[in-house]
């Protein structure tokens, strides 16, 4: 049994791999360790660059994509470690990380998750620690309020981009580029939930984990060089949101199965009309000045319509890969 099992699903992450897996045979902690890779039916050299250079990697190869969910949820069956850490292919570790993520587990008993401080490659910070969802915060993102007025602790919210990010804090949930949990707890309450193909499947986590009495801690010692969207650049038949990388209707559909799993029918509906609503009149005031724009907010309508409908209403998840 090792003190830790590193999970990192890839999907065509050839090209930022072996950063990814060099920083963690330097860790500190590298010989009580043990890296777990489930490759989701990749297209390029993910798989060739683990078996011929990276031996020590236990390497599960699923011949179709089974989501970042169900790909974690796989390694968990062959993981041996005392705490578990999930880790993108992006994301690159410094020396001692790991050994730090370990201390801050056993000194805070009431931890049940643990992340650390995201920063881009030129060391701009990556928002790393967040409140749940809501209709109030998504308003206020969908608006642009939360960029606008990203040092307010109200516009600020979600992202808190607000608080100091060299302050550790207990938060609501932090992203699944890095977090370290233990197993008794995920033992206990499961990892992720199968319904989640991509997206939101942190979040409803991190749900469960306060639900089941633990805390989520932000950490920024732990700091993480992550490139982020580096996987989902290489999905290029659907379209993508303006402002990130996320693939628009999964995203759509993952927020519906979240808030009807958390909030309920209603409020699902309400996600839904606020954002069709807010970019129904975007469209309206761009129709003339600004045609891309306008096609860009009609588009976004029809797959808030075709989420719904996908999951009923957020009630089911469609056949998965998506």
């Amino acid at each position: 049994m090792k003190l830790l099992s590193v999970f990192i699903v890839t999907y065509n992450s050839a090209p930022l791999l072996r950063f990814c897996l060099d920083s963690l045979r330097a860790q500190t902690l590298v010989a009580d360790l043990e890296v777990i890779v489930v490759d989701n039916a990749s297209r390029d050299e993910s798989v060739a660059i683990i078996r011929a250079d990276y031996p020590e990697v236990l390497l599960i190869v699923s011949d179709v994509n089974l989501g970042f969910g169900n790909a974690n949820n796989k390694a968990l069956e062959i993981a041996t470690g005392h705490y578990l850490v999930l880790l993108n292919p992006d994301a690159v570790l410094p020396p001692d990380a790991l050994a730090k993520a370990v201390e801050h587990m056993e000194e805070n008993v009431d931890a049940g998750m643990g992340g650390g401080l995201l920063q881009d490659p030129q060391g701009n910070w990556q928002p790393s620690a967040r409140l749940f969802p809501s209709l109030l915060n998504d308003g206020l993102t969908i608006s642009g309020l939360a960029y606008h007025f990203a040092g307010s602790r109200f516009f600020g919210r979600f992202d808190r981009t607000w608080a100091n990010p060299l302050t550790a804090e207990a938060v609501d949930w932090v992203p699944g580029a890095f977090a370290i949990m233990p197993r008794h707890l995920i033992v206990q309450i499961s990892l992720f939930d199968p319904r989640f193909f991509l997206y939101y499947e942190e979040v409803d986590l991190c749900r469960r984990i306060h639900k089941a009495g633990f805390k989520v801690y932000y950490w920024p010692d732990l700091v993480i060089t992550h490139i982020g969207g580096a996987s989902s650049e290489t999905v290029d038949e659907l379209a993508f949101s303006s402002s990130g990388k996320q693939l628009t209707l999964w995203r759509m559909r993952s927020q519906l199965l979240y808030y009807r799993k958390w909030h309920g029918l209603v409020y699902s509906w309400l996600v839904k009309a606020l954002e069709q609503g807010w970019h129904g009149l975007r469209g309206r005031l761009n129709k003339n000045s600004s045609p891309a724009k306008a096609a860009e907010s009609k588009r976004i309508v029809q797959l808030w319509q075709q989420a719904w409908q996908d999951t009923q209403g957020g009630l089911n998840s469609p056949k998965q890969p998506w």
